[in-house]
């Protein structure tokens, strides 16, 4: 069973996941002021940044992406950059290069100077329009949390995390990201567009002389100390079977499936578990959280077969089905 150990008291126990609560959502309330209708996908990436993990989002241009990762990024008090991808982007235009400074002197000395993904919070947008060289270069910073640049390897300050963007429409003249590289992205969230009432809303907060403005409401150490509470949440021996079962059968013989979920996905699985948990007033990790957390975790992990193209099958649609068989078998 994966418990940690006991180190506080019951009282304890209950006020740090009050406060942890308290923290999260004042900070998805700040990012609520400028985006609209999308409460999951806010919460799914608050939830992937505390895991310590970076998120690809899906969806059509103008959706607010930016604007929810500006908004998260005051709200938390942390450095935000963007970077629009190209395919004429280089790796030294995301990590930085060596550049030739020289005194009044004349004396001439070279310097680093970084590139703007030494910052808290990078959006990476439309990453599947550089090429797999470019993209590399930002994936080894989202695994390393460090860069390799200028002759030298740099740490980044923490917290670090990523959100990519792909347009799901224009796929001319991109380079999808290999499934080695899609793994390492804790969810893939699809951003639809917004229904009726919540795009009157949006024009009611954006077409005023001002606009909301998101605030701080939580300080770097707050935000670290979300993950290090989420960690000590337990998960029973009965709850852990059951995520390891549900990532096995993504590798087990489908004929929708050609390869299936990595062992980080499971670790990612149990880890926002845990986080859906506390947001839910449990103390403990239920199989519910695994199944609402199912489907952002593995969609991009499942890499489909010919069968399920051919007949419009998604990884959605196998993922669901096999939480239906998961829960057939439970119910036996």
């Amino acid at each position: 069973m994966s418990n940690p150990a006991n180190q506080f008291s019951a009282n304890e126990v209950e006020a740090l996941a009050a406060e942890f609560r308290k923290t999260f959502n004042a900070i998805a309330s700040e990012v609520g002021k400028v985006i609209v209708g999308y409460e999951d996908v806010v919460e799914q990436t608050l939830t992937a940044r505390i895991i310590g993990g970076n998120v690809l989002v899906e969806g059509v241009p103008g959706l607010g992406k930016t604007m929810m990762m500006l908004a998260l990024s005051k709200a938390c008090d942390l450095k935000f950059r963007r970077v629009q991808f190209t395919p004429d982007l280089m790796p030294a235009d995301i990590t930085g290069t060596n550049t030739i400074s020289q005194n009044d002197a004349g004396h001439r000395t070279m310097e680093f100077t970084p590139g703007p993904i030494f910052t808290n919070l990078l959006l990476a947008d439309e990453i599947n329009r550089a090429t797999p060289r470019t993209q590399s270069a930002l994936l080894e910073a989202m695994e390393e949390h460090s860069v390799s640049a200028g002759g030298q390897t740099t740490v980044l300050d923490e917290p670090f995390f990523v959100m990519a963007t792909q347009n799901p429409i224009e796929q001319e003249g991109t380079y999808p990201l290999p499934e080695a590289a899609l793994d390492k992205f804790a969810f893939k969230l699809l951003v639809e567009m917004p229904g009726i009432d919540a795009l009157r809303e949006i024009i009611e907060r954006t077409t005023t002389e001002s606009l909301p403005e998101p605030h701080p409401v939580a300080s770097r150490s707050a935000v670290l100390k979300l993950q290090q509470v989420a960690c000590q949440v337990p998960v029973a021996a009965q709850v852990e079977e059951a995520a390891v079962r549900l990532v096995t059968a993504t590798r087990a013989e489908h004929k929708y499936v050609k390869t299936g979920a990595s062992p980080r996905a499971l670790k990612t699985l149990l880890l926002g578990a845990r986080v859906r948990a506390l947001l839910h007033q449990r103390y403990n990790v239920s199989t519910d959280d695994i199944r609402a957390l199912a489907r952002p975790t593995l969609r991009h992990r499942i890499t489909l077969s010919f069968e399920a193209e051919s007949e419009n099958v998604s990884p959605d649609d196998v993922i669901n089905e096999l939480l239906s068989a998961q829960t057939a078998e439970t119910m036996e």
